[in-house]
């Protein structure tokens, strides 16, 4: 394997349904800061809902597991970041790889969909395969590119991941810094307050967003996004020396 190179790496993920396009303002701004991001497009997205609902939580994860080696092979230091179900998988990978996470950015994190009527998946899929996608954005005139149907076979798996993820969290000791939306009509409160409870991070950061919705990485909040965690980034960069390899 080549040395690894100077400098920080950052994965970003996007959310369910979503296409890298919802996190690409952001992947744009670290990249001017000076950092090689990488924006993968996860399995079943960006073609068909109908291929989306042959994936899985796992093919999701491996897709993100592999974009994190990827980057540790270039650099010491690797921070992982994502909106929505990006975020959950941000949160996994930091929980059970927490010596290659240097850093965790979250936007908007699903870790618990119970109070969004998610409840109803596992009997739903046995009677409709998809529902209609909606995009929560207060910014008038920006529409999220995506999926306008999201399959309810997939959306059961990412349910199923929630407990586990939530089991999870006391294991994540990597600085942490959680961007929530106050109002948020996808995830619930529930998600940002278990992360903030339960996770071991001695550097833990909340900012609340008082001007946009769900996909706040397209939304009016989005600079003050971009601009934190560049700062975030360099901070914790400068802070401490890599993780070992």
């Amino acid at each position: 394997m080549d040395p690894a190179q100077p400098g920080t790496g950052v994965l970003l993920l996007h959310g369910f349904g979503g296409e890298p396009a919802s996190v690409l303002p952001w992947a744009e701004h670290l990249t001017a800061a000076g950092h090689d991001v990488m924006v993968p497009l996860l399995p079943g997205h960006g073609t068909t809902w109908q291929q989306m609902a042959k994936t899985t939580w796992e093919d999701w994860y491996g897709a993100a597991a592999e974009g994190l080696a990827q980057l540790r092979a270039r650099h010491d230091l690797v921070f992982v970041g994502g909106l929505s179900l990006g975020g959950s998988l941000a949160l996994r990978l930091a929980a059970d790889r927490p010596d290659e996470v240097a850093g965790v950015m979250v936007v908007n994190a699903a870790v618990d969909m119970s109070r969004r009527g998610e409840w109803l998946t596992p009997i739903l899929k046995h009677v409709v395969t998809s529902v209609p996608s909606g995009y929560d954005l207060k910014r008038p005139g920006v529409r999220e590119s995506g999926y306008l149907r999201k399959s309810v076979k997939a959306g059961h798996s990412a349910m199923k991941a929630m407990r586990p993820l939530q089991a999870a969290l006391p294991r994540i000791t990597s600085p942490l810094v959680f961007f929530r939306s106050v109002e948020d009509h996808v995830v619930s409160d529930v998600s940002h307050e278990l992360v903030m409870d339960r996770v071991s991070s001695a550097d833990l950061t909340l900012h609340l967003l008082e001007n946009s919705y769900h996909s706040a990485t397209l939304d009016n909040d989005a600079p003050f996004i971009f601009e934190a965690s560049a700062a975030f980034v360099s901070r914790v960069a400068a802070s401490r020396t890599a993780p070992p390899r």
